[in-house]
C-alpha cells in the first residue's frame, strides 16, 4: 500500500520559481490526500553517486515497498530504480534533455496530476491490480494470479462455456498466461478483461472488459457472470459502467461486441445496453490450442482452431 511520495528535485531546478511553485503546489496536494510527503533537494547532480541516494532512509517511517519517488534526475532515477525504489520521472521546462526511458512513467505539468495517477503508478510497479470502476454494487479491478482458481470454479458449469471459450485445461497455463496479460496487456494498453467483484462480500463473480479480437478494427466488449450470480442485474451494472469508462475515459468512439447467434439471452441484454445488430459474422475460437507456451504459440493461429457464427452488433458511444 502506498503510504509516502518523495519528490527528489535536483536544486538548481527549485531555484526557478514556476518550477518550485508548481512542485509545492503538488506536494501540498498529495499531502492534502493523506500521504506522507517529503522534498528533498539534491546537490549537483553529478555529485548523486558520492553523496549517495540512499531510498531507504529517503522513505523515513514508511517502506521502500510503500514509497513512491518523483525525480527530475535521470541520474537520481537510475540509482534509486537500482536500489529496488518505485520512480516516476518528472519533466518540466528546465530538464528537457534527460533521458527517463526506463521508467515505466513520466508525468508532465506535476501541478495537474490528480492524486489517482500516483497511485496507479505505485500499484503498476508494486504489482498490484489496478481498482479501475466501481458501481453500487460492483468493484471492476485488474485481474490477479490469485482470481484464476475462483475462474475455474466459475467456469466449471458446462452452461458456462457452452457460448464462449473457457480455460486452459491446466491451472498452471492459465496462469502462465494470466501472468502475461497482466504484465503485457494491462500495461501497455490501459484496459483489457476485468475481474468483477461484489462489494458487500469481496466475492469475484465474473469477468467484463474491453479487448481487441484478430481480424476485427473495432475494441470489443466481453462479459461473463457466474450461473450463481445471473438473473440478477450484475451484467447490466458492470457492463453500463464499463461503457461509461470506455467513453470518458478510454475516449472510444464505438464498441462492438461479438455473440453467439444462439445466446439469446446475451444479444438481448446487448440491445438493452444500446447496441444494434449489424451482421453474422465467422471468428477464430481456441486459437491458443489446447495449452499455452508462449514460444510455441505466441498468440497465433493454431492448426486446430474452429470456428464459430457470432452476431456482431455495434454502440456508438
Amino acid at each position: 500500500m502506498l503510504k509516502k511520495v518523495l519528490f527528489y528535485i535536483d536544486k538548481k531546478n527549485m531555484t526557478d520559481n514556476e518550477v518550485a511553485a508548481n512542485i509545492n503546489e503538488a506536494a501540498d496536494y498529495v499531502k492534502s490526500c493523506g500521504f506522507e510527503v517529503t522534498v528533498k533537494l539534491s546537490g549537483a547532480v553529478g555529485d548523486e553517486n558520492k553523496a549517495g541516494v540512499k531510498a531507504q532512509d529517503s522513505s523515513g517511517s514508511a517502506s521502500l515497498e510503500e514509497s513512491l519517488f518523483l525525480t527530475d534526475s535521470s541520474l537520481a532515477a537510475k540509482l534509486l530504480t537500482d536500489e529496488g525504489a518505485y520512480v516516476v520521472g518528472l519533466s518540466h521546462e528546465l530538464n528537457k534533455n534527460e533521458d527517463f526511458s526506463g521508467l515505466k512513467y513520466v508525468f508532465t505539468d506535476i501541478q495537474d496530476v490528480d492524486i489517482d495517477s500516483y497511485i496507479k503508478a505505485y500499484q503498476r510497479y508494486a504489482h498490484l491490480p489496478w481498482e479501475v470502476i466501481k458501481t453500487p454494487r460492483l468493484l471492476i479491478r485488474e485481474t490477479t494470479l490469485d482470481d484464476v482458481d475462483r475462474f475455474y470454479e466459475l467456469y466449471k458449469d458446462p452452461e458456462m462455456t457452452r457460448y464462449m471459450e473457457g480455460l486452459f485445461e491446466n491451472p498452471d497455463d492459465e496462469k502462465r498466461y494470466q501472468k502475461d496479460y497482466i504484465e503485457k496487456v494491462y500495461g501497455l494498453m490501459g484496459f483489457g478483461i476485468w475481474t468483477v467483484v461484489k462489494r458487500d462480500d469481496n466475492t469475484v463473480i465474473g469477468r467484463a472488459g474491453y479487448s481487441v479480437r484478430n481480424g476485427f478494427d473495432d475494441i470489443e466488449l466481453g462479459f461473463l457472470i457466474g450461473k450463481d450470480y445471473q438473473g440478477q442485474g450484475y451484467a447490466y451494472e458492470a457492463c453500463d459502467a464499463i461503457l461509461q469508462y470506455g467513453k470518458e475515459i478510454l475516449l472510444f468512439e464505438k464498441v462492438q461486441t461479438l455473440v453467439k447467434e444462439e445466446n439469446t439471452v446475451s444479444i438481448n441484454l446487448c440491445k438493452k445496453l444500446g447496441f444494434t445488430e449489424l451482421d453474422t459474422v465467422e471468428v477464430e475460437e481456441n486459437i491458443y490450442g489446447e495449452e499455452y507456451n508462449t514460444v510455441k504459440t505466441g498468440g497465433a493461429k493454431q492448426p486446430n482452431a474452429a470456428r464459430g457464427k457470432y452476431v456482431r452488433l455495434m454502440k456508438q458511444l
